[in-house]
């Protein structure tokens, strides 16, 4: 059986508040769980202290036992201290703008180095 730690939303429409479940990984998204350790609130400002509450005990339990963090979770327990940070990597070369466009950018970085010079 493969564990997961994970979100499982709750709250009512337009207003999302998760709990932090183990979970199997085969279980739908907001189905049957192991257990809860903890519960985010998204609608709460990032520097607020109920933001995010994690149940440590119990979460480094689990991760001994061999349950696996998802990338948003992930982030959480390396904010946290529990976990290391996982590594994200920066956006995609697809999403770079094309030749032309760069073109264009640095043209029009010429153009404005020249205004000033002169």
């Amino acid at each position: 059986m493969s564990l997961k730690i994970r979100l499982s939303r709750a709250g009512a429409k337009k207003r999302p508040y998760y709990h932090i479940v183990i979970a199997d990984s085969r279980s739908p998204r907001d189905g049957r769980f192991v257990e809860k350790v903890g519960a985010y609130n998204p609608m709460l400002p990032s520097d607020h202290a109920e933001r995010v509450r994690l149940n440590d005990e119990r979460i480094k339990h689990w991760l001994e036992k061999g349950a696996q963090a998802t990338d948003r979770v992930a982030r959480f327990l390396g904010h946290a201290g529990l976990a290391p940070k996982p590594t994200f990597h920066e956006q995609p070369k697809k999403s770079a703008p094309k030749k032309k466009a760069q073109e264009r950018a640095a043209a029009a970085a010429e153009a404005a180095k020249a205004a000033e010079a002169e």
